[in-house]
């Protein structure tokens, strides 16, 4: 049997097809058009650029492991989360999708806690209202471009597109509704409180399905753009996250992910909602039938050393990876870079501290630091971000028992360590490095009856390759860092930033 995985992701969508095994048979990726930011704090994508993007990662795939169309036997979905895909009444893309990361909405996000009561939303979302979730931006285009909001007549998020492009079927999955602030995530429906205070009719939604479920087959137009056959079945897969930890094994309670891509995401299996007062972190339905899971979230975690790449450069190009040259940069300075700070900021943040304001800072700077330890000080303050929502978990029960690492931060040696030494645990890799399109290909297998549940997918499939363990005194003196790295925020917090 070969499962097809697909991830439209921030920066490219990614193809990965696998056996029943586990193992990768090949994959592809297609960049996309750099993302665009008409204002400061905007973020848009142009959908039919990840159709496009999606259509020649999967043939390029099929070139490379030498596949026929007719050899695959079902596809699972993932991708980046939050986008909104607006359609027209012939299913024309309206605008640009105003993607996870934008920040425009926060006049709408106050107006939205107001209308329906902080308490009351999360008791309704198990969210507050968050500048980067999807129905403050419908409630933007509503006021702000009302001729456009005037011919909507079907909203998708990013995967869902690609899933329309290739199906011609409107669905989503449960665990990618979470993030919209519009799915009754304890019961796993649209909600239908937020629909009506939002003056929404159901229909412009896409069906919801559990994320093994199968919501449609390749049609003849889809086969004929990627060189599928048609008729394939294709499921629900999974926002990114969630799909990321199907991929990591990340089923049961007390597994934890750390996964460091544009954003970095901690996210924690539960075995029933957790409901934080605060608004802290998300609450979200898993990818597998009856289970949850808790995330947090840091908007700029990746992003904060892609910026460093592309404004000061990577060094003296020697062939290799852009970023294993920072990396052996960053090894050159000792743990703590010598004082040096990094607040990753660079998108407003969301956990813990819901600003979108946020603004990063690197603190702490002398004469004697050299850009390896600035590249250094990025490593150490995504990290120490990342254990803000380690942090938090432990203050509202959520078990901690393993941690895995997966996205770009886990390809690093140093970045393991770094991360294993801030945390205080030892971490864990795994086998197969594909990330959401693997745990979207799982789900597809589980759809189709490769195997009967998506537990029993991950405990025959996901292995872990490698365990790097924390050094005591190296463990130490980041709990010193760490108790430093606090007090950022709050002292960032009273500058007002004048534009």
């Amino acid at each position: 049997m070969k499962l097809l995985g697909i991830d439209v992701g921030t920066g490219g969508t990614r193809a990965v097809l696998i056996d029943q095994s586990g193992r990768v048979l090949c994959s592809a990726t297609a960049e996309h058009a750099p993302m665009s930011s008409p204002q400061i704090g905007w973020a848009e994508q142009d959908p039919q650029d990840w159709w496009r993007a999606a259509c020649r990662a999967i043939a390029e795939c099929l070139a490379k492991g030498g596949v026929q169309p007719g050899e695959i036997d079902a596809i699972g979905l993932t991708g980046q989360m939050h986008g909104l895909v607006l359609l027209d009444e012939q299913d024309n893309v309206l605008r640009p999708s105003i993607i996870w990361c934008d920040q425009r909405t926060g006049e709408e996000c106050r107006e939205i806690t107001e209308q329906v009561g902080a308490r009351r939303l999360i008791e309704l979302t198990a969210n507050p209202a968050l500048t980067g979730f999807t129905l403050p931006k419908i409630w933007w285009v509503r006021r702000h471009e009302p001729q456009i909001w005037a011919r909507v007549r079907s909203i998708l998020l990013p995967k869902d597109y690609v899933r329309f492009r290739l199906t011609g079927s409107r669905a989503i999955d449960v665990a990618d509704a979470s993030g919209t602030l519009m799915l009754d995530v304890v019961n796993r429906r649209w909600s239908q409180p937020i629909l009506k205070i939002s003056q929404l009719d159901e229909q412009l939604l896409p069906k919801v399905y559990e994320s093994p479920e199968i919501t449609g087959r390749t049609s003849e137009e889809g086969a004929g753009a990627t060189g599928l056959r048609a008729g394939i079945p294709v499921v629900a897969g999974a926002g990114d996250q969630a799909a990321g930890a199907v991929g990591m094994g990340i089923v049961k309670a007390g597994a934890v992910s750390a996964t460091i891509g544009t954003s970095g995401v901690v996210f924690a299996a539960t075995s029933k909602p957790v409901l934080e007062p605060g608004g802290r972190i998300h609450t979200f339905c898993h990818a597998i039938p009856n289970r949850w899971h808790v995330m947090g979230v840091t908007q700029g975690a990746g992003l904060s050393l892609r910026w460093f790449r592309d404004q000061f450069g990577a060094g003296k190009d020697d062939g290799r990876d852009p970023y294993d040259r920072l990396m052996d940069e960053a090894a050159k300075t000792p743990p703590g870079a010598e004082g040096l700070l990094w607040a990753p900021y660079l998108m407003g943040e969301r956990t813990p501290h819901l600003d979108p304001d946020a603004r990063g800072a690197l603190v702490g700077i002398t004469a004697q630091h050299s850009r390896a330890h600035v590249i250094r000080a990025i490593l150490e303050g995504v990290a120490f971000s990342l254990r803000d929502s380690l942090t938090l978990f432990k203050e509202i029960g959520v078990p901690i028992e393993s941690i895995r690492l997966g996205g770009g931060g886990a390809r690093s040696p140093l970045w393991q360590k770094i991360q294993s030494d801030i945390y205080g645990m030892s971490v864990e890799l795994i086998e197969a490095e594909e990330g959401g399109a693997y745990g979207a290909a799982l789900l597809a297998g589980v759809g189709v009856g490769a195997w009967p549940s998506v537990e029993t997918a991950c405990e025959t499939v996901v292995r872990v390759s490698k365990t790097v363990r924390p050094d005591p005194k190296t463990a130490s003196l980041m709990n010193l860092q760490y108790a430093e790295y606090r007090k950022l925020y709050p002292a960032l917090k009273g500058i007002r930033y004048k534009f």
